[in-house]
């Protein structure tokens, strides 16, 4: 098995437990052996663009360093962490004096200066297990379901940072679903914001925005939306009129390797 430094977050040990769960026991079928950093902590939610501030970065440091001193790249499967850990690490390995300050912070036996490889689950799907291998896994192929992949805004923006994918027309998501076994649904609001963090003062704007892509997905011909996202997910099934399903990406892989109960063939 190839070993990875694993990065799960606070919410996939809450509210987003399968997300976490269902990555976990694919990556296992797929030969990839996930290890927790000790002693992680919160990745702050949010990225804070301030050249100055400091603190609200050191503990995606620390998790990067962590990956660093056991020789692994790093995986992430939550968009929001991700999007913090990699615009962190990118950030600190092309902005000297951003990497000096955090290193005087965290006083560390090596400086850390961004030297860790740092992927998304999809990424991991993609780059190092392969879709065609993937594909090969697939004893439950999601034949005749027709899925929309929700990109939201986290997953592919600030793009020179996170470098997943065309930020205006991804494929990552769409070719994921075709490797398991499903038909890629393309719509307009795929990359769209569902509306974010504004549900805790304007449920209203987060209903509008999460009404609008799950609309677009449907009137496509939907049969179900995935997501990467624990905020997005809540976000399209609480605030959106649509009772049309959304999973999380992992829930369905999990599905087609047959690791689901009732999916084993």
């Amino acid at each position: 098995m190839e070993t990875f430094t694993y990065y799960p977050g606070c919410t996939l040990r809450t509210k987003a437990k399968d997300l976490d769960q269902y990555a976990r026991v694919s990556a296992e079928a797929l030969g990839i052996a996930l290890e927790e950093p000790a002693d992680w902590q919160c990745c702050g939610g949010a990225y804070t663009t301030a050249k100055d501030e400091i603190a609200t970065k050191l503990s995606a440091v620390r998790t990067l360093n962590a990956a660093k001193e056991n020789g692994n790249a790093l995986v992430t499967v939550c968009s929001a962490c991700h999007n913090v850990i990699k615009q962190t690490n990118y950030d600190i390995a092309n902005d000297e004096n951003m990497a000096s300050k955090v290193n005087n912070y965290l006083q560390l036996d090596e400086a850390y200066n961004g030297e860790t490889t740092v992927y998304h689950y999809l990424e991991l799907l993609r780059d190092v297990v392969g879709f065609d291998n993937l594909a090969k896994k697939v004893v439950n192929p999601l034949k005749g379901k027709k899925i929309a992949a929700y990109y939201g805004c986290l997953l592919l923006r600030p793009s020179k940072a996170l470098q997943m994918d065309d930020p205006e027309n991804p494929s990552i998501m769409e070719d994921f679903i075709k490797a398991i076994g499903g038909t890629p649904v393309i719509y307009a609001q795929r990359n769209e914001c569902c509306g974010g963090y504004i549900t805790l003062e304007d449920k209203s704007q987060a209903a509008k925005r999460s009404n609008a892509v799950m609309d677009s997905a449907q009137s496509n011909g939907a049969d179900m939306i995935i997501t990467a996202c624990p905020l997005c997910l809540y976000n399209l099934k609480k605030n959106s009129d649509s009772d049309m399903p959304v999973y999380y990406f992992t829930e369905i892989l999990a599905e087609a390797l047959g690791l689901k109960e009732g999916t084993n063939e």
